[in-house]
């Protein structure tokens, strides 16, 4: 009977946990979200030094929420460093919509095939839209000078992430059960349908064809 209590001890303290926790939904502490991070630490299954964007001030915040003893930052899971912010290189991108899916806080505006571009305000340089530019075309710039962790970050900047975050969250769930049907339409089509249903991606297919056109244009000659 004990266990009940103690689990919803737990719930409460990664909900305690999640409140002070950045918000950069950047994944580096190893978890999908800083939620899980929250629920990691809380059943002990975590380190409370594995925030790389809270950097030492965010440990110490963990430490007085936990009672565990302070500790340097994990270099496993990264540095701290000052806030950097995405930027696209409107001349070189593609319009492949990749990054748009990877930013958890939907601050990257655009649409398919036409050039993207970054929301300042609700860029978490997070970075998860780096590895998935095909044709590297994002880079990051310092926006906190020398000001690292949380000196380059607010409890402000972090509820507005979060709050970008649970829209990201809805908007794709609203998504997923428009294109089910679709998806079961697709895996079981009528008999007559199936000699003219297209095996190939669309968009992949796009994004093959935008591709070749990048490589063309890198290797053209400078006019």
């Amino acid at each position: 009977m004990a266990a009940a209590p103690e689990l919803s001890q737990r719930a409460s303290l990664a909900e305690a946990i999640d409140a002070v926790l950045p918000q950069t939904q950047c994944t580096r502490c190893g978890y999908p979200d800083c939620a899980a991070y929250a629920r990691a630490v809380a059943m002990d299954e975590a380190g409370i030094n594995q925030c790389p964007p809270g950097g030492a001030d965010g440990v110490a915040r963990l430490a007085r929420l936990t009672g565990r003893p302070v500790l340097p930052l994990n270099p496993d899971h990264g540095l701290e460093q000052p806030r950097f912010m995405a930027v696209i290189d409107e001349a070189w991108c593609i319009g492949c919509t990749l990054c748009i899916a990877a930013c958890p806080t939907d601050a990257i505006f655009g649409s398919n095939k036409l050039m993207h571009t970054v929301i300042e305000a609700h860029c978490t340089g997070c970075e998860l839209c780096i590895p998935v530019c095909p044709v590297d075309c994002i880079s990051l710039e310092n926006a906190s000078g020398a000001r690292t962790g949380w000196a380059a970050w607010s409890d402000g900047d972090a509820a507005n992430a979060r709050q970008r975050y649970a829209m990201h969250r809805s908007r794709l769930e609203a998504q997923a059960r428009t294109e089910r049907p679709k998806r079961e339409a697709v895996a079981a089509p009528s008999s007559e349908a199936t000699a003219d249903f297209p095996s190939a991606d669309p968009k992949r297919a796009v994004i093959e064809a935008a591709l070749a056109r990048a490589r063309a244009k890198r290797a053209a000659p400078p006019a």
